[in-house]
C-alpha cells in the first residue's frame, strides 16, 4: 500500500524589517491625514516653530559667514595658518643680521624643506612726482608671495605676478588716495608714477589699487613695491634704514616640528654669534578662539527659546486633539492595536508637523542668506564666500524633529493610558 505524501506549503516568514518599514510609512500617512483634519489649529502652533527654525538656521549660516570674515581679517594682518616669522640678530649688540646673508639663508632653508611661500616685509620711503607736485611715499616692501600669504585686498587691478618681477619698468600698487590724485586712470591704460631715486627718475607702472581708510582724509601716500625693485631705486642710506621681517607659510600640521629645524639651519648658515627666532603670527598661533562665539550662543539661545514656546503650543493642541479622539483610540485598541502602535502614531503627528515647519523654515533661511542683496553685501567683506552650510540646514531640521518628538510624548502617553472599555463608553 502506497502512502501518498502531501507537501504542506508553509507561508513565507515575513521580514521584520519590511514589517517595521510598512508600519513606519503607515504611521506617517496616518499622521499626515490627522494633521489635515486639524490643519487650522496645528498651523497656528507651527508658526512659532517655523520662525524659530528659520532664526536658528540663519544664525548657524550667518555664523559661518561671520567666522569667514573674522578669519580673513585676521589673515590679512597675521597671515594664514601657519605663518611663521623668522628673525636673526646679535644678542650682544641687538643688531639685525645682514640683509644679504639672512635673505640667502632663508632662501636656502625654504628650498631645502620645499616651502613654497616665503616673503620679506619691510618699510621704506621714496619720493614721487605726481600731477600736483612731489610727494614722499611710504613704501611697503614685499615679495610676490606676500599677497597670497596675507590675503591682501585690492580695489582694482591684480597682485604682483612673475611678469612684474622681470619687467624693466617696476610695478607698483598704490593707495586709493594716490589713485584719486592720478585722476583714477583706468588701469588697463597702464598709468605710471615717476619715482625719484639716486639713479634719476624712474617710471613705475601702476598695476593695482588698495583701499585707503576713511580716517586718512585723502592723504594716504602708501604704495607697495617689490623688495628687489626698491633695492635698485633707493639710496644706500634708505636701504640701510629698512628692517626686514622674513615670513614662511608652513603646513599647520607640521609647523611645530619644522620651526626648530628652520631656526637651527638658519643659525648654522649665518654662523656663530646670531640668535634666530621663529614664532607664529597667525590667529591660530594665539589659540584661535572664535570672537563671535558669545553672540552666536546668545542668538541661538533665543531661537531655542522660541522653539520651546512653539512646542508648548503644539503640546496643548495635541492634548486637546487626543481628548476628542478617545473613542477612536479605544476602537483601535479593541481591534488589536498595541500600546506601542498607538504611542508611535500619536507622537508622529507632532513630528511630521514640526518637520514640515522645519523644511519651510530652512527654505526661508536659504532665501534670506543667499539672495542677491545679501550676497552682494557679503562680497564686500569676504574674499572666499562660503556656500550655504549644510550643517545649518541639518541643525534646523534636527531641532524641528526634536521639538516634535518632545511635544508628542505627553499626548502619546495620554493616548496609551486610555482604557478600551472607557473609550467605547465615551
Amino acid at each position: 500500500m502506497t502512502v501518498a505524501r502531501q507537501r504542506v506549503e508553509r507561508p513565507a516568514r515575513e521580514n521584520p524589517f519590511s514589517r517595521a518599514a510598512t508600519a513606519f510609512v503607515g504611521s506617517l500617512v496616518e499622521a499626515w491625514s490627522e494633521l489635515r483634519v486639524h490643519r487650522t489649529r496645528v498651523l497656528l502652533s507651527l508658526i512659532g516653530v517655523g520662525v524659530a527654525v528659520t532664526a536658528l538656521t540663519v544664525v548657524v549660516a550667518g555664523g559661518a559667514i561671520a567666522t569667514q570674515v573674522s578669519t580673513e581679517q585676521s589673515e590679512r594682518y597675521g597671515g594664514r595658518p601657519a605663518m611663521v616669522a623668522l628673525n636673526a640678530y646679535d644678542p650682544e649688540s641687538g643688531q639685525q643680521a645682514p640683509t644679504e646673508a639672512m635673505t640667502a639663508a632663508v632662501r636656502d632653508v625654504t628650498e631645502r624643506y620645499e616651502i613654497g611661500y616665503t616673503s620679506r616685509n619691510g618699510y621704506g620711503e621714496l619720493s614721487a612726482q605726481l600731477p600736483d607736485g612731489v610727494s614722499l611715499l611710504s613704501v611697503n616692501l614685499v615679495d610676490r608671495a606676500y599677497g597670497t600669504m596675507h590675503r591682501v585686498p585690492l580695489e582694482a587691478g591684480a597682485w604682483f605676478s612673475v611678469y612684474d618681477e622681470n619687467r624693466f619698468a617696476p610695478a607698483v600698487i598704490i593707495s586709493e588716495d594716490l589713485w584719486n590724485r592720478l585722476g583714477r586712470a583706468d588701469l588697463r591704460t597702464h598709468p605710471t608714477v615717476t619715482l625719484l631715486g639716486d639713479g634719476g627718475p624712474t617710471t613705475a607702472v601702476v598695476i593695482a589699487v588698495t583701499a585707503s581708510p576713511p580716517e586718512t582724509m585723502g592723504q594716504d601716500t602708501g604704495v607697495m613695491l617689490l623688495v628687489d625693485d626698491y633695492e635698485l631705486l633707493a639710496s644706500e642710506t634708505q636701504r640701510a634704514n629698512v628692517y626686514y621681517n622674513y615670513e614662511a607659510w608652513l603646513p599647520p600640521e607640521i609647523a611645530a616640528d619644522l620651526m626648530p629645524l628652520l631656526q637651527r639651519d638658519i643659525a648654522g648658515a649665518l654662523g656663530e654669534g646670531y640668535m634666530v627666532d621663529a614664532y607664529r603670527t597667525d590667529y591660530l598661533g594665539y589659540g584661535g578662539e572664535d570672537p563671535l562665539l558669545f553672540l552666536k550662543l546668545a542668538v541661538a539661545g533665543v531661537a531655542i527659546l522660541v522653539l520651546l514656546l512653539g512646542a508648548l503650543g503644539l503640546v496643548n493642541i495635541a492634548l486637546v486633539t487626543v481628548r476628542h479622539r478617545i473613542r477612536e483610540i479605544g476602537i483601535r485598541r479593541s481591534f488589536g492595536a498595541t500600546a506601542g502602535r498607538v504611542f508611535f502614531a500619536v507622537m508622529m503627528e507632532s513630528v511630521v508637523a514640526t518637520v514640515f515647519a522645519g523644511l519651510v523654515g530652512v527654505l526661508i533661511a536659504v532665501l534670506v542668506v543667499r539672495n542677491p542683496i545679501t550676497t552682494a553685501w557679503i562680497d564686500q567683506y569676504v574674499e572666499d564666500v562660503p556656500a550655504f552650510p549644510l550643517d545649518a540646514a541639518l541643525i534646523g531640521l534636527g531641532a524641528a524633529t526634536a521639538v516634535g518628538a518632545l511635544a508628542g510624548v505627553l499626548p502619546a502617553l495620554v493616548a496609551v493610558r486610555v482604557k478600551v472599555i472607557d473609550a467605547i463608553r465615551y
